[in-house]
C-alpha cells in the first residue's frame, strides 16, 4: 500500500491550494492598497493644515513684523517648519511612473509586470494583449507577476510611510520649538519695558 504523502495531489487538493494562494495574494494586495489610501489621507491632512498655517503667517503675521519684530524668529521658524512638512507630505504622495513599455525579451524572461499600468500605458493594445495572454496561460509566470506586484506595492508603501513619518516628526517637533520660541520671545519683549524703567 502506497504512503499517502507520496501520492500525487488530486484535482480537489490542487484546487484548494490554488484557492488558498489566490486568497493570500488578494488579501495582501488589498491590505497594501488600504494602507496606501490611509497614507495618502494623512499626507492630505498635513498638506491642508500646513497650507492654512502658511497662509495665516503670510497674511496676518509677516505684515505686522515691522511693529512686532520680536515675532520674527518664531514666525520664520513656523513658516519653515510648515513648508518642509508640506514638501515631505507632497513627496510621499508623488507618484513614480516607469517608462510604460515592455519588450518581447522582458516577456520571454518573465520580467514584465503587466499588473501595474506604469509598465504598459504606452503600449499598443495588441502588444499588451499578447503579453497578458502569455501571463494568463503560464501559471508560474502569473503567480510570479502577482508576487512582484505585491513586492512593488510594499516598496512604494515603505517609501511613502518613511516620508510621511519624517513629515509628522518635522511638524510635531518644529511646532513645539516654534511655540517655545514664541513664548520666550514674547516674555523677553514684555519684560524689556520693566528693565528700561
Amino acid at each position: 500500500m502506497a504512503d499517502q504523502d507520496t501520492l500525487p495531489p488530486n484535482k480537489e487538493q490542487t484546487a484548494e491550494v490554488d484557492l488558498g494562494i489566490e486568497t493570500l495574494l488578494k488579501v495582501t494586495s488589498s491590505t497594501d492598497q488600504r494602507l496606501s489610501d490611509m497614507a495618502d489621507n494623512k499626507a492630505q491632512i498635513l498638506i491642508t493644515v500646513n497650507s492654512i498655517i502658511i497662509s495665516a503667517i503670510i497674511s496676518l503675521v509677516l505684515r505686522k513684523l515691522k511693529d512686532n519684530s520680536f515675532l520674527m524668529v518664531p514666525s520664520y521658524l513656523l513658516l519653515t517648519v510648515s513648508l518642509v512638512t508640506m514638501i515631505l507630505a507632497i513627496l510621499s504622495t508623488r507618484p513614480s511612473i516607469p517608462r510604460g513599455k515592455f519588450s518581447v525579451k522582458d516577456l520571454e524572461n518573465k520580467k514584465a509586470n503587466l499588473l501595474f499600468f506604469g509598465n504598459f500605458y504606452r503600449m499598443r493594445l495588441d502588444d499588451f494583449s499578447v503579453g497578458m495572454k502569455l501571463v494568463l496561460n503560464d501559471k508560474e509566470y502569473l503567480y510570479e507577476t502577482l508576487i512582484k506586484d505585491i513586492h512593488t506595492q510594499g516598496v512604494v508603501l515603505g517609501r511613502k510611510y518613511r516620508l510621511l513619518r519624517a513629515a509628522y516628526n518635522v511638524f510635531m517637533f518644529g511646532l513645539i520649538i516654534a511655540i517655545i520660541t514664541f513664548i520666550v520671545s514674547s516674555m523677553k519683549h514684555n519684560s524689556l519695558p520693566d528693565i528700561v524703567n
